[in-house]
């Protein structure tokens, strides 16, 4: 799966279970299972999230593309309600000011940026009872994040291209610094359901 620019990341073609020697940490119970462009999600009545940071090199990234397919869906949830946000797919952009980056490492872990003051996310989401376009507070990231809905609950295949620079813009109010990493979560465990889901051909210019 290409993450990190037009080649294709070695990192990424690791499978789960050695996603930590691939530069990938894997929060929680759902499987993924990365090959070439390809990441497959099956998540049954669970949570998780798998995160890989980028070097410094990447950092300029502001735009980004990806496929992605929904098989099988959790139902429409309001996602600004924690404990019954289930969504299909996330995936998070963090971005942090220069100095901050550096000062977090090479390879800062998910659950420290997620406290980071200085860290910002945006997450586009397949899922919820929100229209195309919608910009949702995070109930978990305050401030620090905002949920914008690309595809409400459902199945489906779509292409999908987002402006990084532009959107972080008109949220945050100013022009992002540094992209620090970039996560993936489906959610699964409030309304007790499945998901079988795949993202691909990711390329972050």
């Amino acid at each position: 799966m290409r993450l990190l620019a037009e080649e294709r990341s070695e990192e990424a073609r690791c499978h789960a279970d050695v996603c930590g020697r691939c530069g990938w940490h894997a929060l929680g119970s759902n499987r993924y299972g990365a090959q070439g462009d390809r990441l497959d999600i099956a998540s049954d009545q669970g949570v998780s999230v798998l995160y890989t940071a980028l070097p410094e090199t990447r950092w300029a990234g502001r735009q980004a593309t990806w496929r992605w397919e929904v098989a099988q869906s959790v139902p429409p949830t309001d996602l600004t309600r924690k404990g019954g946000d289930d969504r299909n797919i996330s995936l998070y952009f963090v971005f942090m000011d220069a100095a901050s980056a550096r000062k977090a490492g090479p390879n800062p872990r998910l659950r420290s940026l997620l406290g980071n003051r200085n860290a910002r996310m945006l997450v586009y989401t397949w899922g919820g009872d929100h229209a195309r376009g919608d910009v949702l507070d995070s109930p978990y990231l305050e401030a620090r994040g905002r949920t914008m809905v690309l595809r409400g609950a459902g199945t489906g295949a779509h292409a999908e291209a987002v402006d990084l620079g532009a959107d972080y813009a008109r949220i945050f109010g100013g022009p992002p610094e540094a992209l620090v990493g970039i996560a993936v979560s489906a959610d699964s465990d409030d309304t007790e359901s499945a998901i079988r889901a795949r993202i691909s051909d990711m390329v972050i210019r």
